[in-house]
């Protein structure tokens, strides 16, 4: 059998998964978990891959790790590398991580510092504009630098956050007006007087919209979370249906301090993708340290109230945030295959803190190591579940798990609306 046999095999059989994804989707049955080969499938994890990941904008992470002109970081996104650097200008820019000479990859490492980017193969060299300054003699007179730049990769800042999108038109829809808002509701943080002050990465074995399901509700943190419930409440917001009398009368009291103080924290939906929230924690606590108490000494930007609670930002498909009074952390989800993700975990403090002085990096962990790997076991054990051939969707509750319900949803739209685009 010959190569092109093989490519032929390949594309059949990602044109009959097209269908079968459709169809699939068509004919799910609402409020019930997805059927099993939308976990498992390693095509239809293809079309993830392609409909959603290369297609809508993503969260990478966030401008206070690249303060200065030449600093970079990486990310691969389902085997697309991408690289994040700060241009001279002050100026955010994303690229395609891949040489256009051979293709091979410019920036080895997770993040750095570099006046220009430099090919390690055959040396050719590029500005942080993407533009190729140098690529030697040997390529001839009539050869065209301005022709070779490297490919551009959509990218947007708004409130300190970084998301990039692979595709070539990317989708707008509301997505600039959550961006003018997330502006808005950071401008107490100063994200660029923030610096990165600890970071995690975890390997999950399960497939990524598991990760996301088991983020998008608080059903199961009773008995899973004890570290997380000492300051977390488990209401997601004021319009929960489960919230309680108290808990409303609670945060109607904080929002009179939180505008005495000028602190956006109105609840703001963009569809059903994205989301800001602000929430307090449980009384008497300051963030989600193990004990509640402060995480580090300095505050961040322009707030004065330790007990600020944690405004909540969701993004789908792969984010979630809790910007605290002093630190705040942000989750990124990346998918690896079908049954793996990659959860990355960061820790953001004032940039003048030292740590040791006025922060612990274990103390700020404590907690969220705690409670990834404690979803990462229950992430991994719902899909061996789910892996069995007895497995069949089941209901979700319409009160516990009413998030869940809108990402299974908003995922479902989108990957039929795009797939009927792209058919």
């Amino acid at each position: 059998m010959t190569q092109n046999d093989l490519l032929n095999i390949t594309y059949a059989n990602l044109d009959l998964a097209r269908s079968e994804m459709t169809k699939i989707l068509v004919d799910r049955q609402p409020g019930y978990s997805l059927p099993r080969p939308l976990y498992t499938d390693p095509y239809l994890f293809r079309i993830d891959v392609e409909e959603i990941f290369q297609k809508e904008w993503l969260f990478v992470g966030m401008t206070s790790e690249i303060p200065s002109k030449g600093d970079y970081f990486t990310v691969e996104i389902a085997q697309n590398p991408v690289l994040i650097v700060r241009d001279a200008d002050g100026s955010v820019n994303a690229f395609h991580n891949t040489c256009r000479h051979r293709g091979s990859r410019i920036c080895l490492e997770a993040r750095g510092k570099v006046a220009n980017l430099v090919c390690p193969y055959h040396q050719w060299t590029y500005n942080t504009k993407g533009n190729l300054l140098y690529a030697g003699t040997e390529m001839g007179e009539g050869f065209n630098l301005s022709e070779h730049r490297l490919h551009d990769v959509h990218c947007k800042t708004a409130g300190g956050f970084i998301f990039i999108c692979l595709g070539d038109t990317p989708p707008d829809s509301d997505f600039d007006e959550f961006l003018s808002t997330l502006d808005e509701y950071m401008a107490p943080y100063d994200v660029e007087k923030t610096k990165l002050a600890a970071e995690s990465t975890m390997h999950e074995k399960a497939n990524w919209k598991l990760v996301i399901e088991n983020n998008r509700e608080c059903y199961h943190c009773a008995g899973s979370h004890p570290e997380l419930l000492n300051t977390l409440l488990e209401w997601d917001d004021t319009t929960d249906p489960r919230a309680s009398a108290e808990f409303l009368a609670y945060c109607k009291r904080m929002a009179a301090e939180w505008e005495a103080e000028a602190i956006p924290h109105a609840h703001k939906n963009f569809g059903q993708r994205n989301r800001l929230v602000r929430m307090p924690l449980k009384e008497g606590t300051q963030v989600m340290t193990i004990d509640g108490s402060q995480g580090c000494s300095k505050l961040l930007g322009r707030i004065k109230n330790r007990q600020l609670g944690s405004l909540r930002i969701l993004h789908l498909p792969n984010s979630w945030n809790h910007m605290q009074s002093d630190h705040f952390i942000v989750f990124r989800v990346l998918p690896i295959s079908a049954q793996e993700s990659l959860v990355t975990t960061k820790w953001f403090v004032h940039k003048d803190a030292v740590e040791g002085v006025d922060y612990d990096p274990d103390r700020l962990r404590q907690v969220w190591d705690a409670t990834n790997d404690q979803d990462r076991i229950l992430g991994e054990e719902n899909q061996r579940g789910i892996n069995s051939l007895s497995y069949q969707p089941g209901p979700y509750s319409k009160t516990y798990e009413y998030a869940v319900l809108d990402f299974l949803n908003w995922y479902s739209d989108r990957v039929l609306d795009n797939l009927n685009t792209s058919s």
